[in-house]
């Protein structure tokens, strides 16, 4: 079929959006006899050209559909060329026998191939793949009735209408409500704006050698400063602070209290003397 087609290359939508709106209207519609005549040369004698006649005559058809998704901000000549490719699909399986219009049969295969399309084509990040999302993702602007954000009885409606959870109407409003983002800050970006760039606050540090060799720096002289201070500590203050602090099974007050004979009052306190002796070495 794409062999028969060749010869109308020329009209592809990309090119010249104008002349080719132009040349797929110039293009006679087929009466119910003529496209029954050329369905039956294409199903029964594989018709090459048949298919081409087919094809030719409902592409301001498929120029109609594109048009209606005109509001996802893609190229519209992209959105027919794929709803083109979606019709040619439909001629290819179109039965004349099962007595409805080619127009009929190829709406949803033309309407699937854009849909694809947009999908891929809308974000960076995919917003819709289940088929309870796509439902969603294809029905939701259009049930929204206003640019506010939904009530729950609205989304509670959307959601019976479309025969879907309200959890999901909800979550797919946050994603339609979205934009991508430029990983890098853009180059004529202010001071104000700039800060929102993801390559400023997703940066792993850790991968710096120079962060790598400050942070050792310093853990070996926050290592070197606690073992200076527990160092001038008396030898029951010293264990006092490894056993409620420094060690994995750590002892309570009263654990120490019976240990040393004293109260668990006069453990706070030595706890509390030592600890401050401890901060103060280390911030010196």
């Amino acid at each position: 079929m794409k062999k028969a087609l060749q010869a109308y290359e020329w009209m592809a939508p990309g090119a010249n959006l104008a002349a080719y709106m132009q040349g797929v209207n110039s293009i006679a519609v087929l009466s119910v006899e003529q496209e029954r005549s050329l369905a039956e040369d294409l199903y029964y004698r594989e018709d090459l050209d048949a298919a081409r006649r087919l094809v030719l005559s409902h592409l301001r058809f498929v120029v109609h559909i594109a048009r209606s998704y005109n509001g996802y901000g893609l190229p519209l000549g992209d959105l027919i060329q794929e709803g083109n490719v979606g019709l040619m699909k439909a001629v290819k399986r179109y039965n004349p026998e099962k007595g409805v219009r080619l127009v009929s049969f190829a709406v949803h295969w033309i309407k699937a191939e854009i849909h694809e399309y947009v999908l891929r084509n809308w974000r960076i990040v995919k917003v819709a793949t289940t088929k309870a999302q796509r439902k969603l993702f294809f029905n939701l602007r259009s049930a929204k009735r206003r640019l506010a954000w939904l009530t729950n009885n609205e989304a509670e409606a959307i959601a019976q209408d479309l025969g879907v959870d309200v959890k999901q109407v909800l979550e797919m409003e946050q994603r339609l409500s979205a934009r991508d983002t430029a990983f890098d800050v853009p180059e004529d970006s202010d001071e104000d704006s700039s800060y929102q760039a993801p390559a400023l606050y997703l940066e792993d540090r850790r991968a710096d050698p120079a962060w790598q060799l400050e942070q050792s720096d310093s853990e070996e002289d926050n290592h070197g400063r606690m073992v200076k201070a527990l160092a001038e500590l008396d030898d029951r203050s010293r264990d006092i602070i490894n056993s409620r602090w420094l060690m994995d099974d750590k002892a309570t007050l009263h654990d120490l209290a019976d240990k040393y004979g004293i109260s668990a009052e006069r453990v706070r306190q030595l706890e509390q003397n030592a600890m401050k002796k401890v901060r103060a070495t280390m911030e010196a």
